[in-house]
């Protein structure tokens, strides 16, 4: 005979039962871009392209703060590699493997991606040839052919697209084992390369940071996510384990700024920190990510899953595509009238922010809902 108290206790404890760590939807994930993309707007409205001079050293201090929200680039790399890796890892045994990867990339990246480039031609915001260059997905490169990068913000999708063409061969026709020795590998020798890379161009100032965008320097965040995708997706991982890991990765990072802040490893002006300054985020963004999947599978959920960040984390595609331009829009009408604009002053600053911040966000929406989706829901129907 049934216990209708029984029954309502034992209905609690599967409530309060943790969910899966790895599910076909993680909303957590989302907030993570959320929190990426807005790194990125905050970097480019207070930091990037603005002039430092005669600030007051309060307002330096909050210039140098913001300047950290380029290191959302980082975050989405190892993001990708988490997610991609998993997706691949997942689908490996398919016949359609190649074609259903492929097809879905494109659908998801194409469609905005030549949209944005043609934007870019019409407004004479880009030279034919970087153009031409990024629709191969070279704008990362441009530099080593006398190019100059003319819209910054395609390099990051470059290096992503990278990863897209030869990482589907790799964990095919590799054991995880075998493609989790690769991500160590990278995860080792990325530092050397940069290394290599600092001295390279250590007397050319102007090509003295690009360098750090150019693929072979900018894998480990992508190996990192990788990494941690081949350890849950491919075995049994105790929630502990997966626990005991963020923790050590952070208590790592924490020890890497301690013993080498002196060194310089908080700067890229130096050969140590152009090496490694970004070692420590990529490990403190991979436990964040382990961390985000533990409490997200919990009762405590809402912590990691934030409307706003979420909604933006759903545009953040096409808002990185398209923001950089509409701070350029706005520092145009500044140029031809618009009040406000112009000044490093606080209230200009976030004035100009919050005009392009907000334009991109309304354009980024309306893109996604009305263009990118279209596309999306081809996926289906094609594989």
């Amino acid at each position: 005979m049934n216990d209708p108290v029984m029954n309502d206790e034992r209905k609690s404890e599967m409530s309060a039962a943790p969910e899966p760590l790895i599910r076909p939807v993680m909303p957590e994930l989302d907030t993570l871009r959320g929190l990426a993309i807005l790194g990125v707007l905050i970097y480019h409205g207070f930091y990037w392209n603005i002039g430092k001079d005669n600030l007051s050293s309060r307002a330096h201090a909050i210039l140098t703060f913001a300047g950290l929200g380029r290191l959302g680039v980082d975050l989405f790399f190892v993001l990708s590699g988490f997610l991609i890796t998993g997706i691949l890892l997942r689908s490996r045994a398919q016949q359609n493997y190649y074609k259903r990867f492929y097809i879905r990339r494109a659908l998801r990246i194409f469609p905005a991606y030549l949209l944005i480039i043609l934007v870019l031609i019409v407004s004479r915001k880009t030279t034919f040839a970087f153009a031409a260059l990024s629709l191969a997905y070279l704008s990362n490169l441009t530099p080593l052919v006398g190019v100059p990068i003319t819209y910054t913000v395609l390099w990051s999708l470059a290096v992503e697209e990278h990863f897209y063409f030869l990482w589907p061969f790799l964990v095919r026709r590799v054991s995880k084992l075998g493609v989790a020795a690769v991500c160590a590998a990278i995860i080792l020798l990325s530092p050397f390369s940069r290394l290599i890379s600092y001295y390279a161009y250590v007397n050319d100032p102007f090509d003295k940071f690009i360098w750090n965008q150019y693929t072979w320097n900018a894998l480990d965040g992508l190996a990192c996510g990788a990494a941690l995708s081949i350890w849950l997706n491919g075995y049994a991982v105790a929630r502990r384990s997966l626990l005991k890991l963020s923790c050590f990765l952070l208590a790592v990072t924490g020890l890497m700024w301690i013993t080498l802040w002196h060194w310089g490893i908080a700067t890229r002006r130096n050969a140590l920190g152009a090496a490694l300054e970004v070692v420590p985020w990529n490990f403190a963004f991979t436990a964040i990510l382990g961390l985000f999947l533990l409490i997200g599978t919990t009762k405590h959920k809402r912590i990691v899953q934030s409307a706003p960040l979420q909604f933006l984390g759903r545009i953040s595609y096409g808002l990185y595509l398209v923001h950089l331009l509409m701070f350029d829009v706005v520092d145009y009408l500044g140029k031809h009238g618009l009040p406000g604009i112009g000044s490093t002053r606080p209230g200009p600053l976030i004035w100009r922010a919050f005009l392009a911040w907000t334009s991109s966000i309304l354009i980024a929406y309306l893109s996604r809902k009305h263009f990118e989706d279209r596309f999306l829901a081809l996926k289906t129907r094609f594989t």
